[in-house]
Protein backbone atom coordinates (compact mmCIF):
# COMPACT_ATOMS: atom_id res chain seq x y z
CA UNK A 1 0.00 0.00 0.00
CA UNK A 2 1.40 3.41 -1.10
CA UNK A 3 1.33 6.36 1.31
CA UNK A 4 -0.25 9.02 -1.33
CA UNK A 5 -1.13 9.03 -4.78
CA UNK A 6 0.56 11.14 -7.18
CA UNK A 7 -1.63 13.69 -7.21
CA UNK A 8 -2.03 14.09 -3.54
CA UNK A 9 1.33 14.80 -3.59
CA UNK A 10 1.46 17.34 -6.26
CA UNK A 11 -1.87 19.08 -5.10
CA UNK A 12 0.22 19.19 -1.78
CA UNK A 13 3.29 20.63 -3.05
CA UNK A 14 1.36 23.30 -5.24
CA UNK A 15 -0.21 24.25 -2.27
CA UNK A 16 2.77 24.97 -0.33
CA UNK A 17 4.57 26.36 -3.10
CA UNK A 18 1.71 28.95 -3.60
CA UNK A 19 1.28 29.50 -0.17
CA UNK A 20 4.92 30.47 0.23
CA UNK A 21 4.77 33.05 -2.92
CA UNK A 22 1.80 34.03 -0.60
CA UNK A 23 3.51 35.29 2.36
CA UNK A 24 6.41 36.17 0.55
CA UNK A 25 4.21 38.80 -1.13
CA UNK A 26 2.77 40.19 2.54
CA UNK A 27 5.42 42.03 2.93
CA UNK A 28 5.03 46.01 4.86
CA UNK A 29 7.42 47.27 3.27
CA UNK A 30 6.44 49.49 0.29
CA UNK A 31 7.93 50.19 -2.94
CA UNK A 32 10.38 53.22 -3.36
CA UNK A 33 9.39 55.65 -6.00
CA UNK A 34 13.03 55.05 -7.59
CA UNK A 35 11.81 51.50 -8.36
CA UNK A 36 7.93 51.91 -9.26
CA UNK A 37 7.37 51.20 -12.88
CA UNK A 38 7.32 54.46 -15.24
CA UNK A 39 3.65 55.47 -15.66
CA UNK A 40 2.14 54.81 -19.14
CA UNK A 41 0.26 56.48 -22.04
CA UNK A 42 -3.27 55.30 -19.85
CA UNK A 43 -2.33 57.51 -16.60
CA UNK A 44 -3.84 60.79 -16.35
CA UNK A 45 -1.67 64.10 -15.41
CA UNK A 46 -2.69 66.81 -13.86
CA UNK A 47 -1.35 69.86 -16.13
CA UNK A 48 -2.75 73.76 -16.35
CA UNK A 49 -3.40 74.87 -19.13
CA UNK A 50 -4.05 79.02 -19.60
CA UNK A 51 -4.46 78.94 -15.90
CA UNK A 52 -7.22 76.19 -16.07
CA UNK A 53 -6.66 72.40 -14.87
CA UNK A 54 -7.02 69.37 -17.25
CA UNK A 55 -6.55 65.71 -16.69
CA UNK A 56 -3.87 64.84 -19.76
CA UNK A 57 -2.63 61.60 -21.10
CA UNK A 58 0.85 62.36 -22.60
CA UNK A 59 1.20 60.87 -26.23
CA UNK A 60 5.20 60.33 -26.87
CA UNK A 61 5.93 57.42 -28.87
CA UNK A 62 5.11 57.61 -32.64
CA UNK A 63 2.51 54.44 -31.80
CA UNK A 64 1.04 56.06 -29.00
CA UNK A 65 0.63 59.58 -30.98
CA UNK A 66 -1.21 57.42 -34.00
CA UNK A 67 -3.50 55.87 -32.07
CA UNK A 68 -4.18 59.22 -30.20
CA UNK A 69 -7.92 59.35 -28.53
CA UNK A 70 -9.39 56.60 -30.97
CA UNK A 71 -12.17 54.53 -30.21
CA UNK A 72 -12.82 56.85 -26.95
CA UNK A 73 -16.42 57.62 -26.28
CA UNK A 74 -16.21 58.35 -22.46
CA UNK A 75 -13.86 61.29 -22.46
CA UNK A 76 -14.49 63.49 -19.07
CA UNK A 77 -14.97 67.39 -19.30
CA UNK A 78 -11.53 68.07 -18.23
CA UNK A 79 -9.91 65.14 -20.46
CA UNK A 80 -7.27 65.36 -22.93
CA UNK A 81 -4.24 64.21 -24.62
CA UNK A 82 -1.19 66.27 -25.08
CA UNK A 83 1.28 64.97 -28.17
CA UNK A 84 4.86 66.21 -27.40
CA UNK A 85 7.22 65.90 -30.12
CA UNK A 86 11.21 66.58 -30.15
CA UNK A 87 11.48 68.97 -32.80
CA UNK A 88 8.75 71.42 -34.07
CA UNK A 89 7.00 71.31 -36.94
CA UNK A 90 4.02 71.37 -39.19
CA UNK A 91 1.27 69.07 -38.05
CA UNK A 92 -1.96 67.41 -39.42
CA UNK A 93 -4.37 65.54 -37.54
CA UNK A 94 -7.67 63.65 -38.50
CA UNK A 95 -10.18 61.87 -36.12
CA UNK A 96 -10.30 58.48 -37.89
CA UNK A 97 -11.94 55.99 -35.72
CA UNK A 98 -12.63 58.96 -33.22
CA UNK A 99 -16.73 59.02 -31.97
CA UNK A 100 -16.17 61.85 -29.56
CA UNK A 101 -15.83 65.99 -31.34
CA UNK A 102 -13.04 67.17 -29.82
CA UNK A 103 -11.41 70.78 -30.15
CA UNK A 104 -7.47 70.69 -31.41
CA UNK A 105 -4.79 73.17 -30.09
CA UNK A 106 -1.46 73.55 -31.92
CA UNK A 107 1.27 74.95 -29.75
CA UNK A 108 5.20 76.13 -30.21
CA UNK A 109 7.76 74.77 -28.54
CA UNK A 110 7.51 77.51 -25.52
CA UNK A 111 4.23 75.93 -24.73
CA UNK A 112 1.80 78.89 -26.39
CA UNK A 113 -1.36 78.00 -27.52
CA UNK A 114 -0.90 79.27 -31.34
CA UNK A 115 -3.82 78.07 -33.27
CA UNK A 116 -7.54 76.02 -32.28
CA UNK A 117 -9.81 74.16 -34.47
CA UNK A 118 -12.60 71.67 -34.27
CA UNK A 119 -12.26 68.68 -34.84
CA UNK A 120 -15.73 66.22 -36.27
CA UNK A 121 -16.17 63.16 -34.97
CA UNK A 122 -14.79 60.71 -37.45
CA UNK A 123 -14.16 63.21 -39.66
CA UNK A 124 -10.94 61.75 -41.80
CA UNK A 125 -10.28 65.20 -43.34
CA UNK A 126 -7.06 65.93 -42.39
CA UNK A 127 -6.77 69.40 -39.90
CA UNK A 128 -3.62 70.80 -40.54
CA UNK A 129 -1.72 74.02 -38.33
CA UNK A 130 -0.85 76.72 -40.86
CA UNK A 131 2.49 77.43 -38.66
CA UNK A 132 5.80 74.71 -39.17
CA UNK A 133 6.92 75.77 -35.38
CA UNK A 134 4.31 73.53 -33.66
CA UNK A 135 5.87 71.18 -30.94
CA UNK A 136 2.68 70.54 -29.15
CA UNK A 137 -0.74 69.20 -30.04
CA UNK A 138 -3.73 69.28 -27.35
CA UNK A 139 -6.95 67.35 -28.02
CA UNK A 140 -9.26 68.31 -25.56
CA UNK A 141 -13.35 67.90 -25.72
CA UNK A 142 -15.35 70.10 -28.18
CA UNK A 143 -15.62 73.32 -26.59
CA UNK A 144 -13.18 73.04 -23.90
CA UNK A 145 -10.81 75.50 -24.77
CA UNK A 146 -13.89 78.08 -25.24
CA UNK A 147 -15.63 77.90 -22.08
CA UNK A 148 -12.36 77.98 -20.41
CA UNK A 149 -11.10 81.05 -22.02
CA UNK A 150 -8.18 79.53 -23.47
CA UNK A 151 -7.16 81.61 -26.51
CA UNK A 152 -3.94 82.31 -28.72
CA UNK A 153 -0.83 83.28 -26.94
CA UNK A 154 -2.16 81.29 -23.59
CA UNK A 155 0.07 78.19 -22.17
CA UNK A 156 0.59 75.13 -21.38
CA UNK A 157 2.30 74.68 -17.90
CA UNK A 158 5.73 73.27 -19.30
CA UNK A 159 7.27 72.44 -15.66
CA UNK A 160 4.27 69.83 -15.15
CA UNK A 161 4.38 68.99 -18.47
CA UNK A 162 8.29 68.03 -17.44
CA UNK A 163 7.60 66.42 -14.64
CA UNK A 164 4.69 64.09 -16.08
CA UNK A 165 7.31 63.24 -19.03
CA UNK A 166 9.96 61.46 -16.39
CA UNK A 167 7.24 59.94 -15.23
CA UNK A 168 6.59 58.38 -18.43
CA UNK A 169 10.06 57.24 -18.16
CA UNK A 170 11.60 60.24 -20.86
CA UNK A 171 14.01 62.86 -20.59
CA UNK A 172 12.16 66.30 -20.64
CA UNK A 173 15.38 67.72 -22.66
CA UNK A 174 15.24 65.47 -25.29
CA UNK A 175 12.21 67.45 -26.11
CA UNK A 176 13.74 70.65 -25.14
CA UNK A 177 11.65 71.16 -22.07
CA UNK A 178 13.63 72.36 -18.94
CA UNK A 179 12.19 73.14 -14.96
CA UNK A 180 12.99 76.83 -16.04
CA UNK A 181 10.29 76.86 -19.01
CA UNK A 182 7.55 79.27 -18.27
CA UNK A 183 4.34 77.95 -16.81
CA UNK A 184 0.82 79.41 -18.00
CA UNK A 185 0.23 82.65 -16.57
Amino acid sequence: MKNANPVSLGFRALAAVLAGLFFAGCGSSKPSSETAAPKTIFDHFSIQVGGHPASLQIAVTQAEQEHGLMQRPDLGPDEGMVFVYAQPQQMSYWMRNTPEPLDIAFLTRDGAVAETYDLLPLDERPVNSHGDEMQFALEMPKGWFAAHNVRPGDRIDLKALAAALRQRGFDPAKYRISEASPASP
